[in-house]
């Protein structure tokens, strides 16, 4: 049987970044049927190479085309005309694909166009519906976008298939070796500083993008305060992210501008590996994400699949991960407030605020906790990853949804259910 053709379109699926990640597993995941086979446009990357490469492995059946931004029309037509997809799958915020709506009528006259969706804030972005149905399946990616779908383009509307984390990399250490490179790692960062030092210090860990949304800065900023509260010696936040990101802020600049000094925030930029990655969240005691939006939020997945309670703002992914309605695995603040942001493109949508006495609260109460209260935590979040998040119904799940589409919609030689639209002399 001939292998079918996807086209996609998504962040990097080689890059850190949780849709990258999330792309590679998409496409990791159909192509273990061996019934497929990718083509990528590998954008919101810098490259210093744009020559296609085949992904180590695949051969064929996963080649990368390394494209500034998210491409264009240009380079779909052009993919179109040679290499004939059955399909185009993308992922991310569809205002980085207005362009392809644009040529919607080039596209879906040959082939379904499937959109992993993202976005998800409320209110319900009616402005959205024309993309939304432009579009002949969006599957959801969270409960709160499942409802905005839903409300938007019941049509379009295919069902959620969340986010998973591979938890044969993110897991809780048990192994004798790796418990000792975690004490290492920890007691590294505790002995940073010089002047505080407390075996009882705990590490606050965040993982993120340095970008203004995520609140980088306000992160430092609150944290710093905290500290002069309850004393310098009780804690250090290690913070994995670019230090200067044109998108966010100059983190080294800020944390010597608050007087901050002596190890107590610390700045991982250096890139590591997935498994490097994992010995992170194992050596710290909690995570934090304080983001006003978060589509999903990936690490957090992956903190409470290696056992580490989180404290986050319930916003978007995020707040069905830290509590299934009945357990917490964590603290989460409901937003203190909300922002109203927009633009030409987005003329609005809400950005959900946390305040600085909630984050100084959960902070307090991470401080307090009791080791059977942390154990308690710590187990039911590997319990709910394991439950809801799990690789294998991901990968279940989405070949059995491209499948459906398929055979609903057709591909390159099959098309059906698509009308071309037209324009037409009005009389």
């Amino acid at each position: 049987m001939q292998k079918k053709k996807i086209l996609v379109l998504s962040d990097h699926p080689l890059s850190p970044s949780g849709v990258g990640t999330q792309t590679k597993y998409f496409i990791e995941a159909l192509l273990k049927t061996d019934r497929y086979q990718f083509i990528c446009l590998g954008g919101a990357v810098k490259h210093n190479d744009y020559t296609p490469v085949m992904v180590e492995g695949w051969n064929q059946d996963f080649r990368i085309i390394p494209v500034d931004n998210y491409g264009n029309p240009e380079i779909i037509r052009s993919i179109l005309q040679k290499e004939k997809p059955d399909l185009l799958w993308f992922m991310t915020d569809p205002r980085f694909y207005d362009w392809l709506w644009e040529i919607e009528n080039e596209v879906r006259s040959y082939i379904p166009m499937v959109y992993y969706h993202v976005w998800d804030n409320f209110p319900v972005p009616m402005f959205n519906k024309i993309w939304y149905d432009s579009t002949d399946a969006v599957v959801s990616i969270s409960k709160v976008t499942n409802e905005i779908v839903k409300t938007a383009s019941p049509d379009s509307y295919a069902g959620r298939i969340p986010h998973a984390v591979n938890s044969s990399v993110f897991y809780k250490f048990k192994e004798s070796a790796d418990i000792a490179r975690v004490k290492d790692i920890k007691t590294q960062i505790i002995n940073t500083s010089k002047e505080f030092t407390s075996p009882d210090k705990k590490v606050f860990f965040w993982n993120n993008r340095n970008a203004r949304r995520k609140q980088s800065g306000t992160l430092i900023w609150w944290f710093k305060e905290w500290l002069d509260k309850v004393g310098h010696d009780k804690a250090t936040l290690l913070m994995h992210t670019d230090a200067r990101d044109p998108h966010g802020q100059d983190l080294p600049h800020l944390i010597e501008h608050l007087g901050i000094q002596d190890g107590q925030v610390l700045l991982s930029t250096n890139k590591v590996s997935p498994q490097e990655l994992a010995a992170f969240y194992n050596a710290a005691d909690f995570t934090i994400n304080i983001s006003d939006a978060e589509g999903f939020g990936l690490a957090t997945l992956e903190s409470l699949s290696c056992g580490t309670p989180i404290i986050v703002n319930m916003t978007g992914g995020l707040q069905e991960q830290v509590t299934d309605g009945q357990n917490w695995f964590g603290w989460g603040a409901v937003a203190a407030s909300k922002s109203i942001i927009g633009s030409l493109q987005v003329p609005y949508i809400y950005e959900d605020r946390m305040g600085k006495d909630q984050f100084e609260k959960m902070m307090n109460k991470a401080l307090k906790c009791s080791k059977k209260a942390y154990n308690n935590m710590s187990e039911l979040g590997m319990q709910h990853i394991e439950t809801n998040y799990n690789f294998e119904d991901f990968e279940k799940s989405w070949v059995t949804k491209i499948d459906e589409i398929m055979e609903e919609n057709g591909s390159w030689d099959t098309r059906k259910n698509y009308a071309r639209w037209e324009l037409k002399e009005i009389a």
